[in-house]
Parts: C-alpha cells; structure tokens; sequence
C-alpha cells in the first residue's frame, strides 16, 4: 500500500495541470510523475551538455584567439 499525502496548489497552477494532461482520465499524480521525470532527465542532460561546453572551451580559445585570425580581420 503506497502512502498518500496532501499538498496545496494555486488554482492557476491546477488549471495548468488540467491543461496538460494527455488524456482526460489522468491522475495529477500520474502527471506529476511523468513531469518530475522529464524535469529530472532534462537536469541530467543539462549537466552534461555544460560539461562538454567546458571541456570545449579551451580548445575554442585556441582555434578562435590567434594571429593568423586576426590578419583576416583587417582585409
């Protein structure tokens, strides 16, 4: 048997949770769930984008910051 608990939501916050069911027998809690888990993989994602963004950084400054660059600039 799974607990249960109550919380307090804003009535604008359920008209958008209404809004985003996928069908009309939906749970808020089968909602909730399916939103927390997308949350959570796109925090994932995230994290790991922002980690190639600064592996590549160094190398960029490379390629992008050299003299032979800055000749074309003045052409």
């Amino acid at each position: 048997m799974t607990e249960k608990t109550t919380i307090l939501l804003d009535k604008k916050t359920i008209e958008m949770l209404k809004k985003s069911k996928e069908y009309p027998r939906q749970t808020y809690n089968e909602l909730l769930e399916k939103m927390a888990t997308i949350f959570i993989k796109m925090k994932q994602r995230n994290q790991y984008d922002e980690f190639l963004h600064k592996i590549q950084q160094p190398k960029m400054r490379e390629i992008w910051d050299n003299k032979q660059d800055e000749f074309w600039e003045e052409v």
